[in-house]
């Protein structure tokens, strides 16, 4: 029943959109919820009945394959749970009962995209598909219709044509070439025909158009200004998943199972991640405004799964896919704090957040546990897929790369600490007093409400924090270290 990944999503948006003004409202987000929650449970236990027992009747309607293996069930997961933690937020942040059914119509329509694009077993159908996704995500960014949300969006539309241009090239090519562009035949003719000018053209062609989506360095001038300038619930989205799906997992699945790793490619890869982590991570000690210096540290955290994509061993594309997962869970648990100050103080601007920790108990303690976890601090999960990566490099003799790894990780627990003791336990500056900035005000925002969606997102995400932390012997062992058998 694979293909319900994509038809329920796609049954509830029609569903909602029904003239029946009972469907939308409350009603609407408690479906896009359950069927968010559905997702979580079954790609977690992914029990026998639902997978195997019945005919995936509904497949006869789609015009490509679809297949779901170790890789697939933990991006659904991440897609799941970073959805309804978005959702969540959009409740306590967007004004107007319109406002809040337009979030989860583009919601759902991006749902339906990354669900797909993890699912689909083809090149051309994954391109569609990353497109789909790409669509939702320039309306959401601009929801809110402001000037510098939509200079995000047109910043992200200009770039993610760039690369459309470069993948749907490559896709011609590798079918010219190959014949089909199922991930068999393209795999096939790769191993068997290494030294075709077009095959490599069109791999490069691909590589660039990922990175780009991505937002690799140094093609990562859309995403600050996008995750920065978004709406809270919508930044949420990006940073832990979309950017994520779009980019980063087509390049795990893609070259470890699909393209060939040359040592030029790899070469190319370790370059891009070791540059991105240390430019985003220097670029994030001067950054002012919260949520910004969150994009840049996205940028940082992504290159450590390049890295090790680089790296171009089993146990390289284990921690590459262990930090994604942990990276979806503890940048996205910041960013839902940076919508907890943003909706009650009415900014993100750090120097006008200082002293918090009384007035934020629950933001404050949360954020602290996300920093940590981002810089590798043990016994969190960042530190354990950190240390995968490093071990990984080691191993393969990559002495300066590793080394680069860590020096970034002291960089980011300096400017994550400095920022932790400026926003919470600042005691030199009183703290600012809850209450609506005139933006809020017109908006229709009301900063002294009870926002316990926020709230409850934050507690899970800790929770699964510092879980994914201790537990990460069981994690490793039931869900990550069976990803070697995919590394071709």
């Amino acid at each position: 029943m694979t293909s319900l990944f994509i038809f329920a999503p796609f049954f509830l948006l029609v569903i909602i959109n029904f003239p029946l003004g009972f469907l939308k409202g409350r009603c609407a987000f408690c479906l896009a919820a359950s069927l968010l929650l559905a997702q979580v449970l079954l790609a977690a236990f992914h029990p026998w009945l639902f997978w195997s027992a019945y005919p995936d009747c509904l497949r006869q309607f789609f015009g490509f394959p679809l297949a779901v293996d170790n890789l697939a069930l933990i991006m659904l997961f991440v897609i799941g749970i970073v959805a309804l933690v978005s959702l969540l937020t959009a409740q306590d942040t967007l004004a107007g009962e319109k406002q809040k059914f337009n979030f989860i119509n583009l919601l759902l329509v991006a749902l339906i995209g990354m669900n797909a694009t993890v699912l689909v077993t083809d090149i051309f159908s994954l391109y569609v598909f990353i497109e789909v996704t790409a669509m939702a995500s320039f309306i959401l960014i601009a929801l809110e219709k402001g000037k510098f949300a939509i200079e995000g969006a047109f910043k992200y539309l200009m770039l993610s044509a760039i690369a459309s241009v470069f993948m749907l090239t490559s896709v011609a090519f590798l079918l010219l070439t190959a014949g089909d562009i199922s991930f068999a035949a393209v795999h096939h003719v790769l191993t068997n025909v290494p030294g075709s000018f077009f095959l490599k053209l069109a791999v490069g062609l691909f590589l660039c158009g990922l990175l780009i989506k991505s937002g690799v360095v140094p093609f990562h001038g859309w995403l600050p200004d996008a995750y920065s300038a978004a709406p809270s619930c919508v930044s949420v989205l990006l940073a832990g998943t979309v950017t994520k799906i779009s980019g980063v997992y087509i390049l795990l699945r893609l070259f470890s199972s699909v393209f060939t790793l040359t040592p030029a490619l790899q070469n190319v890869l370790l370059f891009a991640g070791a540059i991105s982590i240390v430019f985003a991570a220097l670029a994030a000690l001067t950054q002012d405004d919260f949520k910004r210096m969150l994009a840049y540290s996205s940028i940082s955290q992504v290159g450590y799964i390049i890295l090790a994509l680089g790296c171009g061993t089993p146990l390289a594309f284990v921690g590459a896919v262990f930090h994604f997962f942990n990276h979806a869970i503890f940048k996205t648990l910041l960013f839902v704090n940076a919508a907890s100050l943003e909706k009650r103080f009415g900014t993100t601007d750090i120097n006008q957040l200082e002293g918090l920790g009384e007035k934020c108990p629950v933001t404050s303690v949360t954020s602290l546990v996300a920093m940590l976890s981002t810089a590798g601090i043990p016994p969190l999960s960042g530190f354990w897929s950190k240390l995968i990566i490093v071990m990984a490099l080691f191993s393969k003799g990559r002495f300066i790369y590793a080394g680069t790894a860590l020096i970034a990780s002291i960089i980011t627990l300096a400017y994550f600490l400095s920022l932790e003791r400026r926003i919470f336990f600042n005691k030199g500056k009183p703290a600012p007093a809850a209450g609506g900035t005139a933006t809020q005000i017109s908006r229709g925002l009301n900063p002294a409400k009870n926002f316990s969606g926020i709230a409850c997102a934050e507690i899970l995400l800790a929770v699964f924090t510092i879980a994914g932390g201790l537990g990460y012997a069981f994690m490793l062992n039931t869900w990550f270290l069976p990803l070697k058998a995919i590394w071709h």
